[in-house]
């Protein structure tokens, strides 16, 4: 694979630095958490506990990675304020989301109030902090208002939102762009000394998520009690991305962030190219040939809550600003992670490991 965010350049930018990561317990956050540890960041983590005790987190064992590991809301203002200014960090990468669209429909309030309130509260804890200071806020490709023409949505495209989680997403990409204004303006950075960005990606894959309502979680899940893989929007296209693109990503931007923290400043897409699509249903079948067992069939929905069918992402920013555009296509991105949940001879540390290193070279 093409090498454009490469491991020791990261390194050179991350090494002995202090990184705040919120939403580290959460299946991204253990990636994320692992790379920093391997360029040799001292991270903090800052999420609430893990939902399940076999999460990822639990099973790379999180807590020796960390410098430490506060286990809190990200909506108590004035504990994060305090571990904020405690920890006086050098990036702040903000992961903590209510991160699924069925539970958004279950759990509305609380969605807004976790992805728009919460990421208002980590931008106000940056202010409070005295040092230099990078941030870089995680959304989602579902900010834009979305007609389902098939057009990819550029960065200034119209946001909005069908579904909570969608909205309140685009919801902290409306916060964002206020303090960026309000608070961290590029144009006075040697007055205020933060830089601040918004990451766009989404549909990630990648070994080690069990989060409920996700298709690669539903497929290991009906592998392992052997039984068919029951899909509910088969002809629903995503652009399919593996878990180390967006971080890689993330990572990219904090650093270049670092050296221009004014021409950096800005909204960012990191999607895969708009022309390798795959189906849900594609991607099933793409896992199960890659994993070596299961089946699949399709189950049919009379009420199930709206979910966009097709999404797609123009990165040409991404790539114009910081030579960044995607190493994987669709396939290769399913088959590493049907390869990590059949892998049964390495601990999930070592899995995860051996695929940055490969991936980051």
């Amino acid at each position: 694979m093409e090498k454009m965010v490469s491991a020791d350049y990261l390194r050179s930018v991350y090494k002995g630095k202090r990184v705040l990561l919120t939403g580290h317990t959460g299946f991204k956050g253990a990636w994320m958490l692992q790379i920093l540890h391997w360029l040799g960041a001292n991270v903090k983590g800052y999420s609430l506990a893990p939902e399940k005790n076999s999460d990822l987190y639990h099973q790379i064992k999180g807590d020796t990675l960390c410098y430490s590991s506060e286990i809190q809301d990200i909506c108590d203002k004035q504990k994060l304020q305090t571990e904020m200014g405690r920890f006086q960090p050098d990036f702040v990468f903000h992961l903590a989301a209510q991160a699924l669209v069925r539970r958004g429909y279950d759990m509305p309030s609380y969605t807004f109030l976790v992805n728009a309130q919460g990421t208002a509260l980590v931008l106000d804890a940056m202010r409070s902090i005295e040092n230099p200071a990078v941030g870089v806020m995680i959304t989602t490709d579902k900010v834009y208002d979305n007609p389902e023409r098939g057009e990819p949505f550029k960065e200034d495209d119209k946001l909005g939102g069908y579904d909570p989680y969608s909205a309140s997403k685009a919801a902290a990409e409306i916060v964002i762009d206020s303090y960026r204004r309000s608070f961290f303006n590029p144009n006075a950075h040697a007055k205020h000394n933060k830089a601040i960005a918004a990451a766009r990606a989404g549909n990630v894959i990648g070994g080690g998520d069990y989060s409920d309502d996700r298709i690669i979680p539903d497929i290991v899940r009906s592998i392992a009690f052997g039984e068919t893989v029951g899909l509910r929007n088969p002809n629903s296209i995503r652009p399919w991305q593996h878990v180390l693109e967006p971080l890689g990503a993330y990572l990219l931007l904090g650093a270049k962030m670092s050296e221009d923290p004014i021409k950096y400043s800005t909204a960012y897409n990191f999607g895969p190219n708009p022309e390798d699509m795959l189906t849900v249903e594609e991607l099933t079948k793409i896992f199960i040939e890659s994993f070596g067992a299961g089946s699949h069939e399709t189950i049919p929905q009379t009420e199930a809550p709206h979910e966009a069918k097709l999404l797609l992402l123009d990165s040409t920013r991404a790539y114009e600003h910081l030579g960044w555009k995607s190493k994987m296509d669709a396939r290769t991105a399913i088959q590493w992670t049907a390869e990590w949940y059949a892998d049964k001879h390495r601990s999930a540390h070592e899995k995860c490991m051996y695929q940055i290193e490969k991936y980051f070279g």
